[in-house]
C-alpha cells in the first residue's frame, strides 16, 4: 500500500480537489487537517526543503493575518517566516502532498498528478466542473 500524506484544510476547494484526485488513484491516504494538528517546526523544515521551495513560497497570504504580521517584508529570514506559521498556521498554504515521488505544494490541486504512484481510475472534474481527467485516466490539457 502506498504511504500518502495529505495537509489538508476542508474549507479549501484547491485541497477538496486535491484529495478526491488521490482517491481517484484507489489511494485512501493519511488526512492531516493542519489547521487543528499543524506540523512540528522540524517537520514544516523538512517539508519546505523536500518540495524545493522557501518558506515565502509557502506562505498564504490571502485570508491569513500576513499583512497585519508585517510578513511582505522581503528582509524577514526564513527563521521569522517559520516562526510566523507556527504561530499562525493559516499562513501555511495548502494543500502539501507527500508521497514516495517527492514533496508537493498543490496549486493548482492536479500539480499532484506529477506525484502520485498510482494512474488515476477514470474522470475527474474539479469542483467547478473542470475536466482534470478523462475516462481513461490521462490528464486533459488545459483548454
Amino acid at each position: 500500500m502506498t504511504d500518502i500524506v495529505i495537509y489538508h484544510n476542508p474549507d479549501c476547494g484547491t485541497s477538496r480537489n486535491t484529495l478526491a484526485m488521490i482517491r481517484n488513484a484507489g489511494i485512501e491516504p493519511h488526512v492531516i487537517e493542519y489547521l487543528k494538528t499543524p506540523p512540528a517546526r522540524a517537520l514544516l523544515i523538512q517539508l519546505i526543503e523536500r518540495a524545493g521551495m522557501s518558506a515565502r513560497a509557502l506562505l498564504r497570504e490571502k485570508g491569513t493575518p500576513y499583512a497585519d504580521l508585517g510578513l511582505g517584508d522581503t528582509s524577514l529570514s526564513d527563521d521569522a517566516l517559520i516562526d510566523a506559521m507556527m504561530a499562525h498556521p493559516i499562513l501555511i498554504n495548502r494543500p502539501l502532498v507527500v508521497t514516495p515521488l517527492g514533496v508537493r505544494l498543490c496549486r493548482p490541486s492536479e500539480a499532484v498528478l506529477d506525484i502520485l504512484p498510482e494512474r488515476q481510475r477514470g474522470t475527474f472534474a474539479k469542483e467547478d466542473g473542470e475536466l482534470v481527467v478523462d475516462a481513461a485516466g490521462d490528464r486533459v490539457s488545459p483548454a
